[in-house]
């Protein structure tokens, strides 16, 4: 390959990574951040970074064909569209899935989100205190599918979430979400920061601090 053709290849390479970045692309899977990281100090707020920035995380259920053992999946979220977050997590489900089986008979639920894939902890472990990751704790609903909430929780979902849109219809995919009960928040030492629920879902955009 001749000099020309290295440098050229180069300038395509840089030229495709400054698009994503100033588009709000992608890298390694990891989707580029629309808000700066709050001040750990700011419970509230920076919970509700957290959750809005964040696309998936694990959703657990009681199994009752497991004993009662709780059941964690992957699961795709959206709490409001990009960069409007409500704090409540919406999910497009199915009860060909047990997560949506599981819940239907005990809502009993907790949705965990991690920092890590975000792409701002660094070189921490996930594991890491400094890298923070929060649970919800509450009870997983269906959504009325004729109601005016379950078509605003679509256009959250798949705002965030496009394929969503072309899923098969057959397969019968309802909104539910997670009405919050308890919340754990851990985003630096000292263990887990006190946080109500009601502190959760009033934290205003201009409690943004960047650090």
């Amino acid at each position: 390959m001749s000099l020309f053709m290295i440098r050229n290849a180069k300038h395509v390479l840089n030229l495709m990574c400054f698009v994503l970045i100033i588009s709000g692309g992608s890298v390694h899977g990891r989707r580029l951040l629309s808000q700066a990281r709050p001040d750990p100090n700011d419970a509230a707020p920076f919970a509700r970074w957290l959750v809005s920035q964040n696309s998936w995380g694990v959703l657990s259920t009681i199994a009752d064909d497991l004993g009662g053992a709780p059941f964690g999946n992957v699961d795709s979220f959206s709490d409001g569209l990009p960069d409007q977050g409500t704090g409540i997590p919406y999910f497009y489900l199915t009860t060909l899935d047990p997560t949506a089986r599981y819940a239907l008979k005990d809502h009993r639920s907790s949705f965990t989100i991690s920092e890590y894939p975000l792409g701002t902890c660094r070189k921490a472990d996930p594991e890491n205190p400094t890298c923070s990751k929060i649970t919800l704790t509450g009870k997983l609903n269906e959504v009325d599918a004729k109601s005016e909430e379950a078509a605003t929780a679509k256009s959250y979902l798949f705002a965030k979430h496009a394929e969503m849109k072309d899923w098969p219809k057959g397969h019968d995919f309802q909104v539910f979400k997670l009405d919050i009960e308890e919340i754990f928040l851990i985003n630096y030492f000292g263990g887990p920061k006190p946080l109500t629920v009601d502190e959760y879902l009033h934290a205003g955009k201009d409690e943004l601090t960047a650090i």
